[in-house]
This record gives C-alpha cells, sequence and structure tokens, in this order.
C-alpha cells in the first residue's frame, strides 16, 4: 500500500478532513518503494528495498498552528493525528505570518512517472552491477558504486476544498572508480526518471577512463586559471546561487541580490548576457512537479535571462507584504548552453584546467556568493589545446556571479541532479591552495 492512486489518497484524507474541529486544516500523505545495490572493491556488499508511508497534518486556530505525523491509516489513527494536531496549535504562540491555506485549483499532471522505473527489479539492479563490476576487473581498476530507484507519490488537501496529487520515478548512479596503486580516481553521476536511459557501459567506461588518466598528478601552483568546469562541477556552484535568489532575502539585504541602501537586483544584468536560467516542470529531460507544498502552481518561468535577473522567488507571506504574487520554489533549473564541445574547450584553451566535479562546498560570505571547496576525482592540466598531465586537487574560493562574468564558453546542458547544466568555460577561476586528497 506505499503507493496510492490519486483517488485512493483523496479518499484518505477527505477522512482527515471530516475529523477536523480546527478553522483550518492542511493534511499531505506520501508513500513509496524505493530498491537499491552497492559495491565496492568490485563486490557487491547490501542490496534491499524499501517501502515508506507518511500523512502529516497541521491544524490551526487562528494564527495558531501545531503538526502532527503518522504512519497507519485506520480511521481511529486518522482521528488520532488531527486531535494531536489541534492540541499542539492550542498549546502554541500565534504566527504574525501565519497565512490561511489556499483554495481550490486544478493542476495538470506532472510527467515524471516512468513505468520501466517502477518495474525495476533485483535481477536487473544486480545485472547493472555485474556489467559495471566486471569492466572494471577487466581493466585492473576497482569500483565502488551505487544504484538506487524508486516510484513515489504525494497528496495534499485542505479545508477550504484544494487537493493536488502526482506520482513520479527516480533512478540515481554513482560511480568511483580507483587505480590499483591508489594514486588515480575516477567518478561519474547519472539521475533519470526512466530508468532505462542508464547506459551503464557508458557511465562505467567515462570513471574508468577519469581513474586511469589521474594516475600520479602533478603538484602545480595555486592561483588564476581558465577553467573547464564539467557539470557535475559546475552544478554546485550554480545551484547555491539559484537557492539565494529569494526576495526576502534580497530585501532584508541578506543576500547577493540585494542593493546598496535597499532593494533588490531584480530587472538588472548580474552575469554574462549569454547566461539564460529557467524552470519548466514539463521539460522533457527533467520533468518535475507542478504545484508546490503550500498548493501553488508551478509554471514554467525565466530566472536569468540575457544575464538579466526576471524573477526571485517570493512566499506567500512576503508576496503579500510587496503586494506581489508570490513564486514559488521550482522543482527544476535549466541553463541553457551552446554547441561546444568539452573536447573543443580544450583545443581552444592554451593553458588551464580541466576539473571532473566539486566537492565539500561550503559558503564564505552570503553577500558575494563566495564559496569554498575541492576539486576531486579528477583533475587535469591543459596547456596548448592538450591534456598534459593531471594534477593534484586544488583548495578553490570563487563565486557563481564572478564566475558567470567571466564566462568564455558553454556546451551541451546535460541531467545533473534533476537540473539541466552545461558545462563551462571560464578565466581567471581561484584555486587557493593544494590538496593531497585524490
Amino acid at each position: 500500500m506505499s503507493i496510492l492512486s490519486k483517488e485512493e489518497a483523496r479518499k484518505i484524507l477527505e477522512k482527515v478532513m471530516s475529523f477536523s474541529q480546527a478553522d483550518h486544516l492542511e493534511a499531505g500523505i506520501d508513500g513509496g518503494m524505493s530498491g537499491n545495490i552497492r559495491y565496492a572493491r568490485n563486490t557487491v556488499t547490501t542490496s534491499g528495498v524499501e517501502e515508506n508511508l507518511s500523512l502529516g497534518v497541521t491544524a490551526a486556530f487562528g494564527k495558531k498552528t501545531g503538526t502532527a505525523t503518522i504512519n497507519e491509516l485506520d480511521d481511529a489513527s486518522l482521528e488520532k493525528v488531527v486531535r494531536r494536531a489541534e492540541e499542539l496549535a492550542q498549546l502554541s504562540p500565534e504566527s504574525p505570518e501565519y497565512m490561511e491555506p489556499v483554495g481550490p485549483r486544478e493542476f495538470p499532471d506532472s510527467k515524471g512517472f516512468a513505468q520501466s522505473t517502477a518495474d525495476i527489479s533485483p535481477a536487473l539492479r544486480a545485472l547493472f552491477a555485474r556489467k559495471s563490476i566486471s569492466m572494471c576487473k577487466e581493466k585492473g581498476l576497482i569500483g565502488a558504486g551505487f544504484l538506487e530507484d524508486g516510484q513515489r507519490f504525494n497528496a495534499i488537501m485542505n479545508s477550504k476544498g484544494l487537493f493536488a496529487y502526482e506520482k513520479y520515478t527516480n533512478a540515481d548512479f554513482t560511480l568511483t572508480v580507483r587505480s590499483k596503486d591508489g594514486t588515480g580516481s575516477g567518478w561519474v553521476t547519472r539521475d533519470y526518471n526512466d530508468i532505462s536511459k542508464l547506459d551503464i557501459e557508458e557511465v562505467t567506461n567515462i570513471a574508468m577512463q577519469k581513474a586511469e588518466g589521474s594516475r600520479n598528478a602533478k603538484a602545480i601552483e595555486p592561483g588564476k586559471y581558465t577553467v573547464i568546469l564539467e557539470p557535475a562541477a559546475a552544478i554546485g556552484l550554480l545551484q547555491r546561487m539559484f537557492w539565494n535568489m529569494n526576495a526576502r532575502s534580497a530585501d532584508e539585504g541578506r543576500s547577493f541580490m540585494s542593493k546598496k541602501g535597499g532593494g533588490t537586483k531584480l530587472g538588472e544584468q548580474i552575469v554574462d548576457q549569454r547566461i539564460n536560467m529557467y524552470s519548466d516542470p514539463f521539460h522533457p529531460e527533467v520533468p518535475g512537479s507542478t504545484w508546490s507544498d503550500d498548493g501553488l502552481p508551478i509554471e514554467k518561468m525565466d530566472w536569468i535571462r540575457d544575464g538579466v535577473i526576471k524573477n526571485l522567488r517570493y512566499g506567500r507571506y512576503w508576496a503579500k507584504e510587496k503586494g506581489v504574487e508570490p513564486v514559488p520554489f521550482p522543482s527544476n533549473v535549466i541553463m541553457e548552453g551552446g554547441d561546444a564541445s568539452i573536447e573543443d574547450m580544450i583545443k581552444s584553451t592554451k593553458r588551464g584546467i580541466l576539473v571532473t566535479r566539486l566537492w565539500y562546498i561550503r559558503s564564505v560570505d552570503p553577500q558575494t556568493l563566495l564559496n569554498t571547496g575541492l576539486t576531486r576525482d579528477g583533475t587535469f592540466y591543459i596547456e596548448n589545446g592538450e591534456i598534459k598531465y593531471p594534477v593534484k586537487n586544488f583548495r578553490f574560493n570563487e563565486s557563481p556571479i564572478i564566475m558567470l562574468n567571466n564566462l568564455e564558453m558553454l556546451g551541451k546542458p546535460q541531467r545533473i541532479n534533476g537540473n539541466m547544466v552545461p558545462p563551462i568555460k571560464v578565466r581567471d577561476f581561484t584555486f587557493s591552495s593544494l590538496s593531497d586528497a585524490i
């Protein structure tokens, strides 16, 4: 019973609403089934299947709210969780920012469900693992991978008549390949709604090539370099930029979107004019939810167009304070790219660094979006249009805003972490020190 149909979810939520004595009630039910297989040192170590189901209820008396959750769906349990939420609401202080639930509306169906992923079996997971492990063994390399897939549903309802339901699937694969002498490391990740798009041989080959190519890395001086960031490297910094495109923090002077003296940078050009970022729940490669947790529609929207900030996120309370329409957090982000391949970028580089991925990224200054972190699993020195040799990893200190103002080339976008991001070539990327880790 971990996957409820639309009508099954509606029936349970209507029963929850019938027990309410509060001024307003909001309820959400979600659940799913997931499976996984993990291997390390070319040997499967764990595999499993998980099922879960959860119901959350928020009751409100005036501006006082309380929330309770449960995973039992019989009538007595449903009434129990409603009463508990109401008890907690009566004990709570008033929230000056409380917003009443939104009324009923229609949402188009999400396109995020793929039957091929819902039908995946333990035998298929084992086949993927066996292929990848066999390839690593044949090359004398050591593989460690994790494949996880799942199907889920989510439904919400409130006492004003709102109801929304969606069903979706996901499949995520990551692989680290090391050389036996421990000096080389390669890494790759892929995620899809549709498991049939996963080419296990292709991705394993990528990780193996990185591992072999990164052996016996040389140390070079840190400094400012022309850098080619593969999508798995670019996403870490770009996500941090997007997460901070929030109107309230900008209005309150707490973000990179804040203007000196007050106001926001909405409508201003802040990055290279070739930068375009938008969200679209119906994008064929990264389909997403068509509604937010508070019942607002998620629609196609420009965030940056020709380098200009076109929209910021507005929660319902802050939108009311500013007299504008709320803008919910989107379910994906798509950054448009160009026609250049990574090979084209390398050929056009006189002196630079190719980065496979960035990790352990941490904020240094939220008002400039300065971040620090490390390169990992394949960092290579480029000279006169060719990869010359692997180099030891760097710590970097860089802001995505500065990075996107130093843009040189964009490649074809690739799905990464549920978003679409191209490889990016930029100049004057700051590496501050060396790291001995591989």
